[in-house]
């Protein structure tokens, strides 16, 4: 069964066109737009009309693709941004398909979904899964078989740190102090019983691959740090092939994902798959 995820973020915008078969996924496309919903939106303000029709003429493009491909059920959804605009009714009436709202419980149990159902090899035990989007920062906890037991969502992530604390072209040491000091302060209230392993995903966690690999502990990510702040943003875009809107967003999403290793006592082993695979194993049924 060919099927599609449309997955509007408060970053970006981002389509997968997948083939699901047999408890696998067969990835046929995979695109995205920034279109920075979240950019100077306020918590609880409303989005203006020309970003809703913006993101509008995004979507209907890629649902459009998806169908092209021969997507036989499309699910469009929504993240944080959007579920916390006060004019989330009329962004969801300005779409030409039908729209879902995610609200925190089911982003972090989708994320869960795609996350441990991609990495290729069963985790044992307790596994927890960490997203950080543009304006949230879900963590899901719970097993291969019976699925996420413990959740929670937060109202951080990388675009609205990024916008908030990160002024120059390389960051400097006291915005990344204080972006840290704010990730971490909002992760300290969370109590939970640290899992066995922990995963990755997110566009901040998937593009650190590249300056990694596959795991992000203390050391890589200091290292991934210092070459994120090497230079320009455009710079660092040109020499590991990343989208430089990406660059200047993944200092605030490093850490991010720093401050939620640090609360979860374990490395981060990057997924491979997310919250837009966990859709497409929701929507096939698998």
């Amino acid at each position: 069964m060919v099927c599609a995820c449309v997955d509007i973020g408060t970053n970006t915008t981002r389509v997968l066109v997948a083939d699901a078969e047999r408890g696998r996924l067969t990835e046929l496309h995979q695109g995205r737009a920034f279109t920075r919903i979240g950019k100077g939106l306020a918590p609880g303000g409303a989005i203006p009309r020309a970003k809703i029709d913006e993101v509008a003429a995004v979507v209907g493009a890629q649902v459009a693709l998806a169908r092209a491909l021969g997507a036989e059920a499309v699910r469009v959804v929504a993240t944080a941004a959007i579920r916390g605009a006060a004019n989330r009714d009329d962004f969801r009436a300005a779409m030409e398909v039908e729209l879902t709202i995610l609200e925190g419980e089911d982003e972090a149990r989708l994320a869960f979904l795609g996350a441990t159902r991609t990495l290729g090899e069963p985790l044992a035990g307790r596994v927890g899964v960490v997203d950080v989007g543009g304006g949230s920062t879900e963590i899901a906890i719970g097993t291969m078989a019976g699925g996420v037991d413990w959740w929670t969502s937060l109202h951080v992530g990388s675009g609205d740190l990024a916008d908030r604390y990160l002024r120059s072209d390389p960051p400097s040491m006291p915005e990344l102090e204080a972006l840290h000091a704010h990730a971490a302060d909002e992760l300290a209230p969370v109590e939970l019983a640290p899992p066995d392993c922990a995963v990755a995903v997110g566009g901040s966690a998937a593009s650190l691959r590249r300056l990694v690999g596959d795991e992000l502990a203390p050391a890589s990510l200091q290292h991934a740090l210092r070459v994120l702040t090497s230079g320009p943003a455009a710079d660092v875009a040109f020499r590991f092939d990343l989208d430089i809107q990406r660059v200047r967003l993944m200092p605030a999403g490093l850490l991010a994902l720093d401050a939620a290793a640090q609360a979860l006592g374990k490395p981060l082993q990057i997924g491979r798959g997310g919250l837009r695979e966990g859709v497409l194993f929701d929507l096939a049924g698998m």
